[in-house]
């Protein structure tokens, strides 16, 4: 396993691990889809330039994914007005969040992490298709540990 394009979050706390992870198969037709998508369109792009095209390139896979998914957001037990939206759910559970930018894939933890609280799931991708080489992290976030 890749072990720099994998990391774990528990409690917020992030290190990398050489664990065996759930979806495994999963997550790798995943981001086989999206270095497809980088190595026809390349860097350069919005957000949303790349992610019309992983729409099409998850159709021809068969892979099921949902667009903008919506989950509310609670703040002391109370629904909050924002809603959070994610840029896919794919194959039902897993986040995954586009980015285009020269960033470090670093900055975009946080964020998914609060992602994946507020959508229940377990597993997210980060993919970041804004550098020459398609940049991705692996994210678990461990809902049930104290």
């Amino acid at each position: 396993m890749d072990e720099e394009n994998f990391i774990v979050c528990e409690e917020g706390e992030i290190y990398k691990s050489n664990i065996d992870y759930p979806v495994n198969a999963e997550t790798y037709k995943i981001i086989g889809a999206c270095m497809s998508v980088h190595t026809e369109l390349g860097a350069g792009f919005n957000e949303i330039i790349y992610k019309d095209a992983l729409e099409i390139e998850f159709e021809m896979r068969d892979i099921h994914f949902r667009r903008e998914e919506e989950f509310n957001v609670f703040y002391k037990g109370i629904q909050l007005r924002r809603k959070y939206y994610a840029d896919f759910i794919a194959l039902d559970h897993v986040v995954l969040e586009i980015k285009a930018g020269r960033d470090p894939m670093e900055s975009f933890y946080k964020q998914t992490i609060n992602y994946l609280k507020v959508s229940k799931l377990r597993i997210a991708l980060i993919v970041n298709f804004g550098t020459d080489k398609l940049q991705y992290k692996r994210v678990i976030f461990n809902h049930d540990k104290k």
